[in-house]
């Protein structure tokens, strides 16, 4: 939360223990470092209700041992990135599940390793990017009775069972035929989706888009802190907005 590397990570953690009184030893940064590589984090608490989930990617820049050079130097070149997937709680903006990967890795190939992560039952699922048909397959696999809230493409075509047993996507393609695709949106309650992207933001806003660490095994243990600390300042407080106009 404060973005600081491990080195002044270090420093701090001592400061606190001196303010404390407490004597105990603090692991210098090598040793922090070197523990992230198999630092097992705490999953989300399972609720007993089905979840909304919305489901989204923002990239993460890597920042490398050489990148005060650049800054210093003003030398320019290609900065590396990693994709960062999330699937998000739509009524308490909790994080459920996380998955970092390279950037050029498919985001509908993110959706299974995202409900792997995810024990509590489903009632819907939605996203603007994921209009594929493997994607309702494998969320009907997870969570059979979920709702797959998946705009078609303009150019989506009917299955051949839309005449017999309509599958979902078929029903939305039915529905923006009947009601506009703007009608279908608020029928389906798609337009919550809106708040994935506060919820980046957020992410964005207060741990960075950035990442530290110089592994992929500790640039994962480095999300999973930075989701831990997120979730927890949402069980503390959250604002509630009221529509007022």
């Amino acid at each position: 939360m404060f973005r600081l590397a491990l080195r002044q990570t270090e420093g701090l953690i001592g400061s606190i223990l001196q303010l404390l009184g407490l004597d105990l030893a603090v692991p210098d940064h090598s040793t922090l470092s070197r523990r992230a590589e198999t630092l097992e984090m705490p999953r989300s608490v399972s609720r007993s209700e089905p979840v909304h989930l919305l489901v989204d990617s923002t990239g993460l820049q890597l920042c490398g041992p050489g990148e005060w050079l650049i800054e210093k130097h003003g030398t320019r070149r290609r900065r590396s990135r990693r994709k960062l997937h999330i699937g998000v709680d739509a009524d308490t903006g909790q994080i459920l599940a996380s998955e970092l990967k390279s950037k050029d890795v498919d985001d509908g190939s993110k959706v299974e390793p995202l409900l792997d992560q995810i024990t509590t039952p489903l009632a819907s699922i939605g996203d603007g990017a994921y209009d594929q048909t493997s994607i309702y397959n494998t969320v009907a696999e997870h969570h059979p009775n979920a709702d797959v809230i998946i705009p078609p493409r303009s150019t989506a075509e009917p299955s051949d069972m839309a005449e017999r047993t309509p599958p979902q996507r078929d029903q939305h393609l039915q529905s923006i035929v009947e009601h506009g695709r703007m009608g279908w949106q608020k029928k389906s309650r798609y337009t919550r989706r809106a708040l994935v992207e506060t919820f980046i933001s957020r992410f964005e806003r207060l741990i960075g888009d950035a990442l530290r660490s110089q592994t992929d095994r500790r640039r994962a243990s480095e999300i999973a802190v930075a989701v831990q600390a997120l979730n927890r300042m949402l069980e503390f407080m959250r604002p509630k907005s009221v529509r007022t106009a």
